[in-house]
């Protein structure tokens, strides 16, 4: 099992708490995190404020906006 340094483990935590991890960087995440308090302290600040924020609704573009948008992608595939 690979052990991951802090630095490290601050690049993975997104990942981690998407479940986006193969197990064995999984295993080696809970590891680091078993034995590092400062890292197990980030990950739960992490934690509470994905709680706190919940999961917002995704944005609405003003119609004129995806219009356009959407020309230029037509426009980009025909060339």
């Amino acid at each position: 099992m690979k052990r991951f340094t802090c630095d490290e483990l601050v690049e993975l935590t997104t990942a981690y708490l998407d479940f986006a991890l193969d197990p064995a960087e999984r295993d080696g995440v809970r590891a680091h995190l078993a034995c590092c308090e400062g890292c197990r302290r980030y990950v739960e600040q992490l934690r509470a404020s994905i709680r706190a924020l919940g999961d917002p609704p995704p944005e609405k573009l003003p119609a004129d906006v995806r219009d356009r948008l959407l020309s230029a992608f037509r426009e980009r595939r025909r060339t």
